[in-house]
């Protein structure tokens, strides 16, 4: 081998190892980044201790990251490849409203539950989280909803639709099963039986009930 080959074959590699150093430290950031989230949440979570944990500096953080809403994008993106979320394409393939409804539920309810200390603290400090990521998340639960509406045929009813918002929001599994001491199964018992409650509603009275 030549001086040239040798020359190239170790910039080659010097290059290399380069590339894995960034890419550690990144991952160390965004390690920190979601720890500090789920521990002290969105607001409490400055970059100084960002770095501190992470064993860089200030300058190093913002050197991977340039703003806020980049950060938050990597931290949500290696949180949720943790947490398995809710598959709406899976239980949007039921043809039965209740029990694509129940499926559903069942697999939103599941994810609050693994995820709940972290969503817990990124609810209550939503004012802290950049607007594309909240925007994103909010989406995120709109296709939810989405999914379970369209398989009832009243589906343009809106009274119905609100019930079924309120069954797949965090806050009313949290209510559900935390405050009130229910399992997941049971609560999404309740929420599809009340779902069918109103979905059964004649025509007639829906029409009453807008203003």
């Amino acid at each position: 081998m030549s001086e040239q080959q040798r020359s190239s074959k170790s910039r080659g590699y010097e290059m290399r190892k380069r590339a894995e150093d960034v890419e550690r430290t990144r991952q160390r950031i965004v390690e920190a980044t979601v720890h500090l989230h789920g521990t002290a949440g969105p607001a409490s979570t400055s970059i100084s201790a960002i770095a501190e944990r992470a064993g860089v500096t200030r300058l190093t953080v913002y050197r991977h990251f340039p703003d806020e809403t980049a950060l938050f994008e990597a931290c949500t993106g290696h949180w949720l490849s943790m947490h398995q979320p809710p598959q709406p394409m899976e239980w949007g393939a039921i043809e039965d409203p209740l029990e694509r409804l129940t499926a559903g539920l069942a697999d939103i309810y599941r994810f609050y539950g693994e995820g709940e200390q972290m969503l817990t603290l990124s609810i209550r400090d939503q004012h802290a989280v950049p607007e594309p990521i909240r925007a994103a998340w909010d989406g995120m639960t709109r296709q939810y909803v989405e999914v379970l509406v369209q398989a009832w045929p009243q589906a343009d009813d809106p009274v119905l639709r609100a019930v079924i918002g309120h069954a797949a929001a965090f806050s009313t599994w949290r209510s559900l099963c935390r405050e009130q001491g229910l399992t997941n199964d049971t609560a999404v018992e309740v929420m599809a039986t009340l779902t069918e409650r109103v979905g059964s509603r004649p025509a007639s009275r829906r029409r009453t009930e807008l203003p």
